[in-house]
C-alpha cells in the first residue's frame, strides 16, 4: 500500500478573527502551506514545531502520544489554527513535533471533513462530493 501525501493549507485562526473585526490588515494573518502524510493511524493533527512557530501559535496545554513503536512522549498542544484540504477546511488544535518532523493528518481531521483515505490511488477523497456528512448520533 502507498503512502498519501496531501497539501494542507494552515492559518492561525486568531489572526483572522482580528482581520475579521477590522483590527488589522488580511496580509498580516499568518498562514502556510505543507505537505501532510494521511495517517488513519493517528488520531488528530501532528504539525512540526517550525510550522507552529511559523503560525505563532499559543501552547494551550500537554498531551501524551504514543508512537507507533510503542514509545510515549510528552508533546505541547498548540492552536487555534484553520485547517483546508482542498475546499473543505475546520479550526482546530494540533500536537507539535519536533523541528523539520513530518506534518500528519489523523482520523479527527479526515472524520470532521469527511474525507476518505483511498490507499489504492494515493489520495483522500470526500464521502459526499458537496458537502461533509457528520454523523450525529
Amino acid at each position: 500500500m502507498g503512502q498519501i501525501t496531501v497539501s494542507v493549507r494552515l492559518e492561525n485562526t486568531i489572526d483572522r478573527g482580528v482581520f475579521e473585526q477590522g483590527f488589522r490588515d488580511e496580509s498580516s494573518v499568518r498562514r502556510t502551506s505543507v505537505d501532510a502524510i494521511v495517517d488513519t493511524g493517528a488520531v488528530t493533527l501532528v504539525l512540526p514545531q517550525n510550522v507552529v512557530e511559523r503560525l505563532g501559535l499559543a501552547t494551550r496545554r500537554t498531551v501524551v502520544v504514543t508512537y507507533a513503536d510503542e514509545r510515549k512522549e510528552e508533546r505541547p498542544v498548540a492552536g487555534p489554527l484553520t485547517i483546508q484540504i482542498g475546499d473543505r477546511f475546520m479550526t482546530m488544535d494540533c500536537v507539535v513535533g519536533p523541528p523539520l518532523s513530518e506534518a500528519l493528518v489523523g482520523q479527527v481531521v479526515l472524520e470532521s471533513l469527511d474525507l476518505i483515505a483511498d490507499c489504492t490511488n494515493q489520495t483522500l477523497i470526500p464521502r459526499m462530493p458537496d458537502y461533509p456528512v457528520l454523523n450525529v448520533k
